[in-house]
């Protein structure tokens, strides 16, 4: 790409993200909040208000400028103590570089508290090492950015980051939220409905909606966090989908009548789905997340987008780095295409069709379980095969790849298994 050319997609981008900055933010940043306090609430209006109207200006009079660099990067200011500018004195780059192929990684957090279950906590100590980083190296943006820019193949900023929760715990209000907005960080939490304000560490609808008042994004769990697989086979697949689907729709419509939106954004509670619900999802309009891991970019499946668990054995920020700046995999046809198992063993191996001359094949590793399994390649088809029995619940495959052009940085995707006991069910 010539300079010309780079510096021309640098100002189409700034101009729709001062756009998402507009059309965004105006109405939930001028609101008052009561439960939310933080340094920053005294200063954001004149900050917000002021880096809008420079920002007016400069589109209009000196687009050059943006193409120049002259300004940086604007996210679409989900968190009201969000300046415009996402990065900060002490980041890596004041002018993050723009991917002409849309890609990014997806962070996956629940708890934020050193006495929650480990599996599925982060201190807070360690979360703010992530951010930091992440304010450092990275660019954090919405979550509906990624998804847009996926879906229309529009640019990115490179080593683009969305950060997400789910289940909608006080502790994210108590201990991340001060952190994402001093460092003027966008997120998005995944929460049931019928769990808010049940139990004391819930948060409430009241903290829920004083948050969406302060930008923060909030989006389907489901209603009360049910194993979406369970009862299929025992119930046939038009009933079961019928009855899981009823759970969807009303956690939709209980968020909508609550905050006045509705993403149609649905994160499968435990990463669980099969291809008769993505294919709900899709004819329904919905954006489906999972909790398999890997990158996201043009060719990942819209209803099963990946996201890279963060916290418990995840949490290692030396091991998280290499995911964080990963390339999404560019698999345009797997032979797997149903997670959901009905049996314990696979009965032949599973083939991926990798369409980019960039993604060093021959030096692919896929693991299970941790451990490094047989691949073979022939041409652009990678293949792996199981020898192993996959346990009940959920397991996965991990296949990464060097890039040829990006040192350091890997090609990954992930091929998730869910088992279902001998009753039909999923275990936690």
């Amino acid at each position: 790409m010539t300079k010309q050319k780079r510096l021309a997609s640098r100002l189409v981008w700034k101009f729709t993200m001062l756009s998402n900055l507009i059309g965004h933010s105006v109405d939930d940043d001028m609101k008052t909040n009561t439960l939310i306090q933080n340094k920053a609430k005294n200063r954001i209006s004149l900050n917000v208000l002021s880096s809008m109207l420079v920002g007016v200006f400069s589109a209009l009079f000196f687009g050059s400028s943006f193409a120049s660099g002259a300004e940086e990067y604007t996210a679409a200011n989900p968190v009201s103590s969000i300046t415009s500018n996402i990065k900060h004195e002490g980041g890596a780059s004041s002018e993050p570089s723009i991917s002409t192929v849309p890609n990014a990684a997806i962070l996956l957090y629940h708890h934020v508290s050193s006495s929650t279950p480990a599996s599925t906590s982060i201190s807070p100590e360690a979360f703010k090492s992530h951010m930091e980083y992440l304010d450092a190296h990275h660019t954090v943006v919405p979550l509906q950015d990624v998804v847009s820019a996926i879906q229309n193949n529009t640019t990115l900023p490179e080593k683009a980051v969305a950060i997400t929760f789910d289940d909608g715990y006080a502790n994210i209000l108590d201990n991340a939220h001060p952190i994402l907005a001093d460092l003027g960080f966008p997120y998005t939490i995944f929460i049931n409905p019928d769990e808010i304000g049940v139990g004391p560490k819930q948060l409430t609808w009241e903290q829920v909606i004083a948050m969406h008042n302060d930008g923060v994004v909030f989006a389907n769990h489901t209603l009360d966090h049910l194993h979406m697989l369970n009862g299929e086979q025992e119930m046939g697949e038009r009933a079961w989908l019928d009855k899981v689907w009823q759970n969807v729709e009303s956690a939709e419509k209980k968020i909508e009548d609550k905050l006045d939106i509705s993403l149609k954004y649905l994160a499968y509670p435990f990463g669980e789905y099969n291809t008769a619900l993505a294919n709900k999802l899709k004819t329904e309009g919905y954006i489906g997340f999972g909790q398999h891991s890997g990158a996201v970019g043009p060719t990942s499946n819209m209803q099963a987008l990946p996201r890279f668990p963060a916290a418990g054995p995840y949490a290692n920020l030396a091991t998280l780095k290499t995911k964080l700046n990963s390339l999404a995999m560019p698999v345009t046809h797997s032979s797997h295409e149903n997670p959901r198992m009905t049996t314990r063993k696979l009965s032949s191996p599973i083939s991926l069709t990798i369409n980019s001359d960039d993604v060093r094949l021959t030096q692919v590793n896929c693991f299970f379980g941790g451990d490094t399994i047989k691949t073979s390649v022939e041409g652009s088809v990678l293949s792996f095969n199981l020898s192993e029995t996959l346990p009940v619940g959920r397991s996965r495959v991990n296949c990464t790849a060097p890039s040829k052009t990006q040192a350091g940085r890997y090609y990954w995707y992930s091929t998730p298994f869910f088992v279902a006991d001998e009753k039909g069910n999923y275990p936690d």
